[in-house]
């Protein structure tokens, strides 16, 4: 949940919305991994005020009604 990367108040940040656990997308799913590692290193060369934090655009499309069920 976004809030409690809002809460550890890192230097920088990317979030994507997806289930716990999951920071680099669905099981198995290398190219989804692969593209969020290179949006996580971009981000790295474009924050420039400590705080910042990017939501990525990725959905999880595993199981759409994941948010309902937490």
């Amino acid at each position: 949940m976004r809030k409690f990367t809002e809460e550890v108040k890192p230097s920088r940040a990317v979030f994507v919305k997806w289930p716990l656990g999951h920071p680099f997308g669905e099981p198995f799913k290398v190219r989804q991994h692969n593209a969020v590692i290179r949006k996580a290193f971009e981000a790295l060369k474009t924050i420039k005020k400590p705080g910042t934090i990017i939501d990525l655009p990725f959905r999880w499309r595993r199981d759409e009604d994941w948010e309902d069920k937490n």
